[in-house]
């Protein structure tokens, strides 16, 4: 499993959204500034996170991006899924394909428990409780740079 660049981008964003939660919207301007990710990326990945209900963007002089649902109802895994991000391990895993050795392989079992843990973890942590890790750790560095 290898998270894509499309999928890291849209979760720092999403997790700036989530810091300003619940602000009417947050500027292009400022997430891209925030995460360091060029306007037309950022447009790019938040497309499938629109469509899913999971951010809604206001569009004018004063548009931009903003959760539509409450970050502590959100996990790391709803925008895992909402951009699409396979969680497998193996091809065997995907959707929609058919395994010809899964009845025999003492593998298949393996890679589904790994898969379901994965999930597990992700679905575990959510928007809320990321941002407030995020804060301690800016904190804490912060704190070390000013010693």
């Amino acid at each position: 499993m290898i998270i894509t660049r499309a999928t890291e981008y849209s979760i720092r964003a999403v997790l700036h959204l989530a810091s300003r939660y619940p602000a009417e919207v947050v500027s292009k301007q400022e997430i891209c500034a925030a995460e360091g990710v060029t306007p037309a990326f950022l447009t790019k990945i938040l497309q499938p996170l629109i469509r899913s209900g999971l951010v809604r963007s206001k569009r004018g002089v004063a548009g931009g991006f903003a959760l539509a649902r409450n970050p502590d109802k959100l996990t790391l895994l709803d925008v895992m899924q909402a951009v699409d991000e396979p969680l497998t391990l193996n091809l065997c895993l995907l959707e929609g394909h058919q395994c010809e050795r899964e009845c025999t392989c003492p593998i298949h079992s393996l890679w589904t428990t790994a898969r379901e843990k994965i999930e597990e973890v992700f679905s575990g942590k959510t928007l809320s409780s990321l941002v407030a890790e995020r804060t301690q750790r800016e904190q804490l560095v912060g704190g070390a740079a000013a010693d």
